[in-house]
């Protein structure tokens, strides 16, 4: 939600780990030097250095793993810090999805249904999608957090990217499971059993410490932030989870809500309008892809039935479901222009 990405001096540190000077990124990415002492740099600037990451080691995949896997945990920056002291795997991907906030572009939305959870990668811009090497090492993380963590070698059940991801046996390899490249979104798929698996780096003292502070600081950066993009944010990502009111968006905000629906009100939207903007724009985002059966999107968006969703969606596109992703299959094709 800012213009500016922080960079954290550990990123540097384990790139140096991996035997690539900060120096040469930057030259690669045709960046000034002094990029690497800046806290902070644009989207743009970010992008760059991933790119750069990624042709100095040559292989996307390599790139990924190599960076996932050595990159050290007491370089961990706060937020990654909290994640990794977090009581069990559920309780540090739900803590990485809220403290993502604080470092754009990417965003997460965790959904847990019947046997699975499945996280997905989303960007804050839709129109600037980020570099692949990004998403690459943004979901391996994941995995290994869940690995370090709870020390244990666990394996996903699916990694989902819509672009090519390098050498696949390599990611393969790395995640336990089959990688699917060309997929409507980028997405990790574990065994939801997983979730419940106790941390042993556990840290309830370290917690009462960082979680505060990093709460406040997020607190203050959604505030000083369009409060309607923030709502809406939250809502998509907490669709699958069950129902949504008012009291649940305004008590994570930490405010009243009615001091949230004012401050809605302020910006010309109503709770409601937002609710159904939400469903609307992310049921378009999940029925792009043709993996998902549209019960799932329905369920995905926050209908409880697939006739409700339906008729919701004739109200949004004028359309079914099934027409919609139809035609957006055939445009994605280039067999119809509009």
């Amino acid at each position: 939600m800012s213009n500016r990405i922080k960079i954290h001096p550990g990123f540097w540190t384990g790139l140096r780990q991996l035997g690539i000077p900060a120096s040469e990124v930057a030259r690669q990415a045709q960046l000034p030097l002094d990029i690497v002492t800046d806290s902070t740099v644009s989207a743009a600037d970010y992008f760059a250095i991933w790119h750069s990451y990624a042709e100095l080691v040559g292989d996307t995949a390599d790139a990924i793993i190599k960076l996932a896997t050595n990159f050290e945990t007491a370089h961990y920056p706060p937020a990654a810090l909290a994640t990794f002291h977090a009581r069990d795997y559920r309780d540090a991907l739900m803590r990485m999805a809220r403290y993502k906030q604080l470092c754009p572009p990417e965003s997460l939305v965790i959904s847990e249904h019947d046997e699975t959870c499945t996280i997905q990668l989303d960007w804050w811009d839709a129109e600037q999608a980020g570099p692949t090497v990004l998403v690459g090492i943004t979901l391996a993380y994941l995995l290994e957090l869940g690995r370090r963590g709870t020390g244990q070698s666990l394996k996903a059940l699916l990694v989902e990217f819509t672009n090519p991801m390098g050498d696949i046996a390599v990611l393969e390899n790395y995640f336990g499971c089959a990688v699917r490249i060309g997929a409507g979104c980028n997405r990790l798929t574990l065994n939801r059993s997983d979730l419940d698996r106790p941390f042993v780096s556990y840290n309830e003292e370290l917690l009462e410490i960082l979680t505060p502070v990093l709460d406040q600081t997020l607190n203050e950066q959604q505030r000083s932030s369009s409060v309607t993009e923030t709502v809406k944010w939250i809502m998509k990502r907490s669709f699958a989870s069950g129902h949504i009111n008012i009291q649940q968006i305004a008590g994570e905000l930490k405010m009243s809500s009615r001091t949230l629906q004012r401050r809605l009100t302020d910006e010309g939207v109503s709770f409601k309008q937002l609710l159904m903007q939400a469903r609307h724009e992310l049921a378009l985002i999940h029925l792009a892809d043709p993996s998902l059966e549209i019960k799932e999107v329905a369920f995905l968006t926050g209908y409880e039935d697939q006739n409700s969703f339906y008729r919701a969606f004739r109200i949004w596109e004028g359309d079914t479901p099934s027409n919609w992703r139809a035609r957006h299959a055939r445009w994605r094709e280039g067999l119809v222009t509009d």
